[in-house]
């Protein structure tokens, strides 16, 4: 059986949910009906890192915001999938566009639209405050809250598993 640490120095592809993930769950409306999120900046280091060391990385998320589609671009993220209800074929094909084998991938999500896509990853990562049915089948969690640098720890576990950080 292979350990979390091992699989950590064979990932190539990263793929990430946006709401509780990136953020804290939380979403602020206007009167106007416009949405606000709160990013990690942290987080936004570590993705720049992560893709200079040569990771995939891909964004998959039921959100539709204009706003999260600048911020990814900002990082250097392009696979960027919003309004997404069918996470799994995404995945899958973000996989194969990269020619990466399922093996080799994380997926890091906090709620049942992540479960089938956690399922078949090589790692299955959370954040800690995600929903138990979640938190049940994942091997790394994070021992930080979504939106609060659980992607930059992960990151920075995978690149230092790897020897790159």
């Amino acid at each position: 059986m292979i350990n979390v640490f091992d699989k950590l120095a064979l990932v190539q592809a990263l793929v990430l949910d946006v709401d509780g993930v990136f953020t804290d769950n939380n979403i602020l409306v206007t009167d106007q009906g416009e949405f606000f999120r709160t990013m990690n900046v942290r987080d936004g280091y570590a993705i720049r890192r992560a893709l200079a060391a040569g990771l995939k990385i891909g964004i998959i998320t039921g959100g539709k915001s204009i706003g999260i589609i600048k911020r990814m671009n900002m990082l250097g993220i392009v696979d960027i999938h919003l309004g997404i209800e069918d996470k799994l074929s995404v995945f899958k094909s973000l996989l194969e566009k990269w020619n990466i084998a399922v093996e080799h991938s994380v997926y890091m999500g906090d709620d049942l639209p992540d479960i089938d896509c956690m399922k078949i990853a090589g790692l299955a990562a959370c954040p800690r405050d995600s929903v138990p049915e979640i938190l049940e089948i994942c091997e790394y969690i994070s021992t930080l809250d979504g939106g609060k640098g659980c992607i930059r720890q992960l990151i920075e576990q995978i690149l230092q598993a790897q020897d790159k950080w």
